[in-house]
């Protein structure tokens, strides 16, 4: 299902300017994406609790009933109802802290994580009824929350925040589609799975659900992450526990490079979409760092300390599969070309996969995907030792609006079940695709100066054969190309005797 359709953003926008006022983007930011979490919580509870209440055997107010379907429970005075009838009272901003008062005291994960501050002189008390009256949607019902609207809208209001704020756009939301390729290709059942950048949370939601989805136990994989953005971390906090996802994600926020929440982990998986192209990520103090195994990346970008951050926490057989900027399959800028080839001849990199245009929301970036290894021996059924996968899907994907494309379910099954071939997961054996995929030796990539880019290998796809010798299509095209250049001058004439007739001369 299209994710990109939701169509309320331009609202939601809206709505946040109204209470702009005098305030720091900043700021309002945090009371905008609180309001949006309170309304989220309350839609999947009203949800569940109209449900119970069509039920004769049910008690609506049975907090177990929620717990039960990891839906959070919601005290009457947070309830969205609650807030939306009081909100042209005065005091509507007290009632707002007390809600999130109350959320916090139900869920310990929370404790001062909700924003609180709805209540001080500053904020425009009728601008803050008016917004709660414009929640005249769902966002957090069973719909929703199928097409991840928390995460959408967020990465919505990132962009429009960055533009505000004045910032560049280094924060973006990874949109569900190329989430769940991730997920798919990765197929994380058992074990650890770390997100050192995790932002709202999407690759863990995404990761829990293809478990539920194959039957597995949700207490098989556990959730590790950072964040070092406060309001993005607090996001994530949120998240996790709308969806009843118990993940350690720190205590507090914190830089992945600077401080390293979780030091002694080892993942078998991990997913990420670390910022693109960072320049100021504080690679001066690391110089010496221990994560540098293939070579010390360049202080002016940090897609290369990112690869080598994830390979310092992979276990012996773990796999990490993380969305970069396409320049990061090519540059040799500073040393980055020195550490693409130093992970190319110690055989770590297992696939590469450039994606369409159109993907991301809030930067027209290229990207592509990485996946890498500790052991490729270990990863799958079939030895590919000094072999990399390289897939072109640059032409799949569909124009989920006028701007942004998604993958089909159909797109994403096509990618994954290439790289399990390849891998030998599956029964069907794995075969080179002209223009989509190719299985090329590291002697190869060698004699193409260690570049991953997938249109280097995968070659132009193949058209099909109309019979036809190319000497004689050559006179056919020509025929036909002389005959229309004959028409047209033909034509030509008839409109200058037309003219000249009604005296006209051209």
């Amino acid at each position: 299902m299209a994710t990109a359709n939701i169509g309320f953003e331009e609202k939601l926008w809206s709505m946040a300017d109204k209470l702009r006022g005098s305030m720091d983007a900043s700021e309002y930011k945090n009371v905008v994406l609180g309001l949006l979490f309170l309304k989220y919580v309350s839609d999947s509870f009203e949800e569940k609790y109209d449900e119970l209440a069509k039920d004769e055997y049910a008690d609506p107010e049975d907090k177990d009933e929620y717990l039960a379907e990891n839906i959070f429970w919601v005290p009457k005075e947070a309830r969205w109802s609650y807030i939306k009838d009081n909100a042209k009272k005065p005091e509507i901003g007290q009632l707002i802290d007390k809600a999130m008062i109350a959320i916090e005291k139900e869920n310990s994960s929370l404790q001062g994580v909700l924003p609180k501050n709805y209540a001080r002189p500053a904020l425009d008390k009728m601008r803050l009824g008016e917004t709660v009256d414009l929640f005249s949607f769902k966002v957090g019902d069973a719909d929703s929350r199928s097409k991840d609207v928390l995460g959408r809208v967020y990465e919505y209001f990132l962009s429009k925040f960055a533009s505000a704020e004045g910032k560049g756009g280094g924060e973006f939301y990874t949109p569900s589609s190329v989430v769940r390729l991730l997920v798919e290709m990765l197929q994380p059942y058992k074990g650890r799975i770390y997100d050192p950048c995790c932002g709202s949370g999407g690759m863990f939601v995404q990761s829990e659900k293809f478990v539920e989805e194959h039957q597995g136990r949700l207490g098989d994989i556990a959730v590790y992450g950072q964040e070092s953005n406060p309001t993005t971390w607090r996001l994530c906090k949120m998240n996790l526990a709308i969806r009843g996802i118990d993940g350690n994600i720190g205590s507090h926020n914190a830089d992945t490079f600077l401080n390293d929440l979780h030091k002694g982990l080892k993942a078998d998986y991990i997913l990420a979409n670390p910022p693109f192209n960072i320049k100021d990520w504080g690679g001066e103090k690391l110089s010496e760092d221990v994560r540098w195994q293939f070579g010390v990346p360049p202080i002016g970008n940090a897609n290369y300390a990112w690869i080598q951050h994830m390979y310092s926490k992979l276990s012996p057989s773990g796999t990490a599969g993380f969305v970069l900027a396409n320049g990061s399959m090519s540059s040799n800028v500073s040393s980055e070309g020195d550490i693409r080839r130093n992970l190319i001849e110690a055989d770590k990199i297992e696939c590469i996969v450039t994606l369409p245009g159109q993907l991301f929301y809030s930067t027209q970036i290229p990207v592509c995907i990485w996946f890498i290894s500790k052991d490729k021996n270990k990863t799958g059924k079939r030895k590919r030792n000094n072999e990399i996968l390289f897939i072109d899907a640059r032409k799949l994907g569909f124009m989920a609006d006028r701007t942004h494309k998604e993958f089909s379910e159909e797109d994403i099954k096509l990618i994954a079940d290439t790289f399990h071939k390849w891998r030998g997961n599956v029964n069907e054996e794995y075969e080179d695709i002209k223009g989509f995929c190719k299985s090329t030796t590291i002697e190869n990539i060698k004699n193409n100066e260690y570049v991953l880019t997938p249109g280097r290998y995968v070659g132009l796809e193949e058209t099909e054969d109309d019979g036809e010798a190319f000497e004689d299509k050559m006179v056919r095209l020509t025929g036909e190309l002389s005959e229309q250049l004959a028409i047209s001058r033909n034509l030509e004439d008839k409109i200058r005797y037309v003219l000249r007739g009604i005296g006209y001369e051209i």
